[in-house]
């Protein structure tokens, strides 16, 4: 028997994805999350384009657990990343952004996709057209029912109707919607603000301008973001002759997801837009969840909604931002006679500052206890030892022998989780903002009722959630300081970083929250406000009296935010008054240092 000819090896490969070191046509970037049932069916889908486009896949599981990573072993020409843990979709993408390699084209596909034949060509025909920076297909479900995909940018009037009317009326004006639903507009090539993220190519160039996706918003929202920093780079077409099937649905259902949905719709609007539109966006996106209350899922979410303090209790990724990094920036805890708590403040940074992620100076100031002695046994921690028993004079000492931008001023008694270290330093290392603080959480166990009651109505205050004061911790990048100067010998320090800085130059990092350990008694607690109010006549005023008064009577939505608000303003009057009979600057709360 004569032996057929040999094909040649182009052929014989003609459909296998590229794992070597030449430039690829298209990366392709798929993140999954329990997806073995479908994720075969979307690599198969990319191996016809193969064919016509040279073509690398990159798969990041998010420690799926459900058998993905083994189903994938099964394509040798696919390059898997298995993680350890959930980083979220945007983490995973960032990622992936390290294992793409050379290439032209960056594709990005959610794993419950098919792609139809001819897609990827008509992508990357679109990046060819002058002044495009990325393009997207059009989506139909495996019916072939069009998906409607393309959406608009959030505004007031858009929202309220949605609110309202949910998916109703389909064919409502297009300021009504968000989400466009008039099928003629699928039917044509044009720009557009925003898509679902479900399959997007942008130019290899514009990945690199725009930089990593937005880790904060973990899951939803975050392709809302990427799409407007993209468009300040160019245009973002959609291309119907490309499709896409889209089963939809492949994170999942549950309450936690719907509730990180609409949350994360408000922490968009949050960063980009001034603060009476956050308001009023919060206000109808909480209309929306309580006209529908008749279903416990809406309830729920109105819950989510309204409780802004538990925000950073919803889902996030499960481990901080890689910390691989040396040098991210420093650590600064002023400590006076902290010999109580200091270990445990230190030993939460202690991986941190062994392996040089973060430089983390202990500035003991007027000490006569072990502070210094506790603080030069943990690896990698600086202490200076100082004379004088001054907070800010310990501050701007360290500042002196400090190497490290940005800056972390953390209390001695607040303990930090090194994700927020990570997220502090890593939210100013850009250079757009120059002050943040972590979020915050009160740790009222084994206090009073009444000292309860009083901090269950502070964390409900918008205030309080919006400055730099009130956490024990702010960080500080190298131009921020240069704005702050040198620390004033004041005791509110925080409260005059915050004042130094414009609203859209801070922010409240949503990661992480510090726990802020409270006052035990009514009489330490008390104390520690006619503290804070003497501190607070040496610094530039946040808010006054009256307007104090109107932020609580916010937080009353019944009969018992009202005995919470009425306790609140009891405390206040009572910090007030001693803070005028007494000309003392600092009292430590010894009930908290337990």
């Amino acid at each position: 028997m004569i032996a057929p000819p040999a094909r040649p090896d182009s052929l014989v490969r003609q459909d296998r994805f590229t794992t070597d070191e030449s430039t690829a046509d298209v990366a392709v970037v798929i993140v999954t999350y329990r997806n073995a049932d479908s994720i075969s069916t979307l690599v198969d889908s990319l191996r016809s384009e193969a064919a016509v486009s040279s073509i690398r896949v990159v798969v990041v599981d998010n420690n799926s657990g459900d058998g993905t990573a083994s189903t994938l072993a099964a394509h040798d020409d696919v390059i898997v990343v298995a993680g350890e843990v959930n980083l979220g979709y945007a983490g995973a993408i960032n990622v992936a952004r390290s294992r793409i390699g050379a290439t032209r084209a960056v594709l990005i596909l959610n794993p419950d996709c098919v792609v139809q034949p001819g897609c990827v060509t008509a992508l990357r025909a679109a990046l060819r057209e002058p002044g495009v920076v990325a393009a997207v297909p059009r989506l139909h479900d495996v019916d072939g029912r069009l998906s409607f995909s393309l959406r608009r940018e959030p505004r007031l009037p858009a929202t309220l109707v949605d609110a309202m009317l949910g998916a109703r009326l389909p064919r409502r004006p297009v300021w009504a919607s968000e989400t466009i639903r008039d099928v003629a507009v699928y039917d044509r090539a044009h720009s557009i603000e925003w898509a679902t993220g479900a399959a997007m190519m942008m130019s290899a160039g514009a990945l690199d301008a725009v930089g990593p996706w937005d880790e904060r918003f973990f899951l939803y929202s975050e392709e809302t973001d990427y799409f407007r920093r993209l468009r300040s780079h160019g245009l973002v077409l959609y291309v119907p002759e490309a499709r896409v099937e889209h089963t939809g649905g492949g994170s999942g259902s549950s309450q936690a997801l719907s509730d990180l949905l609409t949350v994360n719709k408000i922490r968009y609007v949050q960063k980009y837009h001034a603060r009476s539109f956050v308001t009023a966006f919060h206000a109808v996106t909480l209309f929306g969840e309580a006209v529908r209350c008749w279903s416990s899922k809406h309830r729920a979410t109105y819950r989510a909604v309204a409780r802004r303090h538990e925000w950073s209790n919803l889902l996030r990724a499960e481990t901080p931002r890689p910390t691989e990094c040396r040098d991210m920036g420093s650590v600064v805890i002023p400590a006076h006679n902290e010999s109580r708590v200091i270990a445990r403040t230190l030993d939460a940074l202690a991986d941190l500052a062994a392996r040089g992620v973060v430089e983390v100076i202990v500035a003991c100031n007027g000490c006569t206890d072990d502070t210094a002695r506790i603080a030069a046994g943990r690896p990698g921690v600086r202490v200076l030892d100082l004379d004088v028993a001054s907070k800010t004079a310990a501050m701007n000492g360290a500042d002196e022998v400090a190497e490290l931008w940005p800056r972390v001023y953390l209390d001695a008694d607040v303990v930090i989780t090194p994700a927020a270290v990570v997220d502090l330093v890593t939210a100013l290392a850009d250079g757009t903002l120059l002050a943040a603080r972590p979020a915050s959480r009160y740790d009222a166990t084994g206090a009073g009722h009444l000292v309860r009651r009083y901090y269950r109505a502070r964390s409900s205050l918008p205030l309080v959630r919006s400055h730099l004061w009130g956490a024990g911790c702010y960080a500080l990048s190298e131009e921020g300081h240069a704005r702050v100067g040198r620390f004033p010998d004041v005791v509110a320090d925080d409260v005059v970083v915050d004042a130094a800085f414009a609203t859209d130059e801070k922010i409240v990092v949503d990661t992480d929250p510090v726990v802020v350990l409270v006052p035990r008694t009514p009489a330490a607690l008390i104390a520690v406000l006619s503290r804070n109010y003497s501190g607070n006549r040496d610094a530039p005023a946040t808010t006054s009296s009256t307007g104090t008064l109107r932020h609580v009577a916010g937080t009353v939505h019944g009969p018992g935010t009202l005995l919470d608000a009425a306790v609140y303003c009891l405390f206040a009057a009572l910090g007030r008054r001693a803070s005028r009979r007494t000309s003392a600057r600092w009292a430590r709360d010894d009930t908290s240092r337990t």
